[in-house]
């Protein structure tokens, strides 16, 4: 449903002392001495070390998406920092251990392998993309430890295709199918579109699960589908796919996709006057969309994301407060903010289980009842995926600001 417009500009993702009074309330404040992480066991999973508690952070920190896995990694490096400072996890401080997975699916592979068994971590901040963290879910379920997503939205992270659920997979946004449905509605409800095209990348999982799950819900609102397209990444000139969708004469285009290949698309589309409303999903969502595209290209323009670094509500500023003054005064975005809350999710079913042991934290995990964090308070459901709202943002002369917020 909408929200009043004095929500104004909504575009980041962020924390606050709240969270670290509420979430590490419970995370334990002993000297580092203490002990309470517990140990590994049967149950499978690392072990906390002396007077650390391993996590890995498999992340694009090169390569075609680095902004995002960048993005993730600044955000739990200020959760880690602030667990740490207030007493770690039952006296145990976090040991964050950072790999580069190179954007490329084979490498984030590699990279779970190497944390799951040299590194021996006890949780693994998964790769921001779908399609890496698809990649690295199998060495989870076999060395029995989690992995949460900050990022990653396709469903099949943690229900495979024949329903069956990924016992160590979960995540802290929300899912295509979600950010699909929230798009049509939009469209549909607010900019009242009645034909509409659909450019996709056919080469991600993110994008087809969200091109499918748009073209079912605008249908189902009487919507017409008159144009769809593809493109794989790493492609730069759009020319070809445009023209034939302007053909058709939308007046609405979907192009799920992530911002390399969406910042050119939406400046070609301009260019060739193409002057409909555009939209996309959280994939959007990097100052490099504005390098790429221009800002007076983005005019309206909108995307579903998780939260904004503008909403007034205290955490959030909190968040944005002290992510500024760890990142010389940077505004937190989403992938910040998803980074940041992904190890507070950890680390409060570390605490909540008493233990480092991969099961009894996977436990914990599904468990999660009304967790206050910076994207939102959520439950886990039975997917492992949390319930939560999404927010639909419009690009005002490069800038992001808050349109409606929709609840699930």
């Amino acid at each position: 449903m909408r929200e009043n417009k004095k929500l104004k500009k909504f575009g980041s993702l962020l924390v606050a002392s709240s969270l670290l009074a509420g979430v590490l309330a419970g995370c334990g404040n002993g000297d580092s001495s203490s002990s309470g992480g517990g140990s590994s066991s049967s149950g499978g999973g690392g072990s906390s070390d002396g007077d650390t508690i391993k996590i890995g952070a498999n992340l694009e920190l090169s390569g075609n998406v680095a902004s995002y896995g960048s993005s993730i990694g600044l955000g739990a490096e200020l959760a880690v920092k602030e667990i740490n400072d207030n007493g770690g996890i039952d006296g145990k401080k976090i040991d964050l251990i950072k790999v580069d997975n190179k954007s490329e699916n084979s490498e984030a592979t590699a990279a779970a392998l190497k944390l799951a068994t040299q590194d021996k971590v006890v949780a693994m901040l998964a790769p921001a993309t779908s399609g890496n963290t698809v990649a690295t879910v199998q060495i989870a379920n076999k060395n029995k430890i989690p992995i949460v997503t900050g990022s990653g939205t396709a469903p099949n992270i943690t229900v495979n295709d024949n329903g069956s659920i990924n016992e160590y997979a979960f995540r802290t946004c929300f899912i295509d199918p979600f950010q699909g449905i929230v798009a049509a509605n939009f469209a549909s409800n607010e900019l009242k579109a009645k034909n509409v095209a659909i450019f996709a990348d056919n080469a991600s999982d993110y994008a087809k699960g969200l091109a499918k799950s748009f073209k079912e819900t605008i249908t189902k609102n009487g919507g017409k589908v008159v144009k769809e397209e593809a493109y794989v990444a790493k492609d730069t000139d759009f020319r070809t796919q445009l023209t034939n969708i302007k053909g058709e004469k939308p007046d609405f285009i979907f192009i799920p996709g992530y911002y390399e290949e969406v910042g050119l698309i939406v400046k070609q589309a301009r260019e060739m006057g193409i002057d409909v409303p555009l939209m996309g999903a959280d994939g959007w969502d990097s100052p490099t969309l504005v390098e790429l595209a221009g800002a007076k290209a983005l005019n309206n323009t909108y995307i579903t994301n998780h939260y904004s670094a503008e909403d007034p509500d205290q955490k959030i500023q909190d968040f944005v407060k002290a992510f500024k003054a760890a990142n010389n005064d940077k505004a937190p975005d989403a992938f910040n903010a998803l980074g940041y809350d992904s190890i507070y999710y950890i680390a409060d079913a570390i605490k909540r289980a008493g233990s480092t042991d991969g099961e009894a934290i996977k436990k914990a995990l599904a468990d999660t009842k009304d967790l206050s964090l910076v994207t939102g308070t959520f439950s886990v459901d039975e997917n492992h995926n949390p319930i939560k709202t999404a927010t639909v943002l419009e690009f005002e002369d490069g800038k992001q600001v808050f349109n409606s917020k929709v609840n699930p």
